[in-house]
């Protein structure tokens, strides 16, 4: 064999593309140009580079593209992966964003039989290692809170909706400087316009409703049904109430209190499962820092070294050290520390314990816990777009094809998810990443 080319992998993203339809979508809005460029191919080239082995277009169009078999399965030739191509290809996508959305939701409720009556919604951030003075002005590149944990470069905000099975509805791409709770309202104005009032239910964790927002939702007409975290803060305030209230058995393992009050109902859930787990994470935290303690407090240091070493070991395990109350030498370069008991009993008393609010009177407890759970689907879309998608690093500079990349990373995810789902009803053990290595290497 000459020149060995990956085949598989490169046919099954071409089949998934034809299984959403993205084929007669795409072919039905990007004309080719007066000289025959095919925009459809090269955007098909570009999402299945994303899916099968993501990197720069640079790479695609001087290594990957002639390594694989996308000429031969789309009946071209190397002008799909000309670099002036794969660049232009970015600055015609966005205009088509809305209408994407809309095909989607047709493609899941006919392959999976889904339903669009609970929505999760979360957000995230990618990060940009570039020079924050080179940014211009009114660039969504900002400085803001990083859940990447690198609050020294730009960053944008990212927000998805997806279902509980993970089927990507919408996306939106956001100003980094964008605060949690300013983010909700947008949304759901833009699933309302685009897909028109129904009682769905809306789940969130702590932080991104706004009170505000959360009283229109109960106030508008039919009232937008909500489950969202609560913040510990609240816990505090409602916890003599909750102290009265009996345990009800919601599933195995599963107990919850409900407190109704100012026409919401609270949900105290504690999950035997979530309690082992987060405990077993307190411990492993508390066990490493105690013994670094120990280290730090026998090296012989400058009280500025000291201080780094100890603001070092605080990032590190930072659960673990608000149970520990470190006392500082004023006349020497040393400190003690000691457990604080009171707030590790109080730790321990609320670990696996979670405070949700909803509007929702009358639903089965068992339901709401379900639902709030589930928002695990969004934060595996996320670990997925980072991770095996590899939405970061971004090479680009200008904005809108910053924007076109998150927009060609979020179709790779729309296959990736179809892959999923067709491969837990065949073949359940085997991941997408599985399937897609695994692929004949070569034809």
């Amino acid at each position: 064999m000459c020149q060995p080319r990956q085949w598989g992998a490169c046919w099954l993203a071409g089949q998934l593309w034809r299984e959403l339809g993205l084929d007669r979508f795409w072919a039905d809005r990007l004309a080719p140009s007066r000289k025959g460029t095919r925009w459809d191919q090269i955007l098909q080239v570009l999402v299945s580079y994303r899916l099968i082995a993501p990197g720069s277009e640079w790479k695609l169009h001087r290594d990957w593209f002639g390594k694989s078999a996308m000429a031969d399965l789309l009946g071209a030739d190397f002008g799909l992966a000309e670099t002036h191509k794969l660049y232009a290809c970015h600055d015609r996508l966005l205009a088509h964003k809305e209408a994407l959305f809309s095909h989607l939701v047709e493609r899941w409720r006919t392959l999976f039989n889904a339903d669009f009556e609970v929505l999760l919604y979360d957000l995230t951030s990618t990060y940009f290692e570039i020079n924050a003075a080179d940014v211009p002005e009114g660039d969504k590149r900002r400085h803001g809170y990083s859940r990447d944990k690198r609050p020294d470069c730009p960053q944008v905000v990212i927000a998805l909706v997806v279902t509980p099975d993970g089927l990507p509805l919408a996306y939106e791409v956001l100003p980094g400087n964008t605060a949690d709770n300013k983010t909700l309202r947008l949304f759901l104005d833009k699933i309302e316009a685009q897909y028109g009032r129904a009682r769905r239910v809306w789940v969130m964790d702590r932080g991104i409703p706004t009170e505000a927002v959360l009283a229109e939702m109960r106030a508008s007409d039919p009232p937008v049904q909500y489950l969202v975290g609560t913040p510990k803060g609240r816990l505090n305030r409602l916890e003599k109430h909750l102290l009265d209230k009996p345990w009800q058995s919601a599933r195995d393992g599963v107990q919850v209190k409900l407190l109704a009050e100012d026409g919401e109902l609270y949900v105290f859930a504690q999950s035997a499962d979530r309690v082992s787990k987060e405990r077993a994470m307190r411990r492993r935290q508390m066990k490493w820092l105690w013994k670094r303690l120990a280290q730090i407090a026998a090296m012989e240091l400058s009280r500025e070294e000291l201080l780094m070493k100890l603001g070092a070991a605080r990032s590190k395990a930072p659960s673990a050290w608000r149970l520990v109350q470190i006392t500082m030498d004023t006349q020497a370069a040393r400190f003690t520390y000691i457990l604080n008991r009171k707030k590790l009993r109080t730790v321990r008393r609320r670990e696996g314990r979670y405070l949700l609010r909803t509007n929702l009177a009358g639903t089965d407890p068992a339901q709401l816990w379900q639902y709030y759970i589930q928002l695990v689907a969004v934060e595996e879309a996320f670990k997925n777009l980072k991770g095996d998608l590899a939405i970061r690093p971004v090479f680009h500079q200008d904005e809108t094809r910053i924007e076109a990349h998150i927009f060609i990373a979020f179709l790779a995810y729309c296959l990736y998810v179809t892959l999923g789902r067709r491969l837990h009803a065949l073949a359940p053990g085997l991941t997408a990443r599985s399937a897609l290595e695994n692929s004949p290497p070569s034809r």
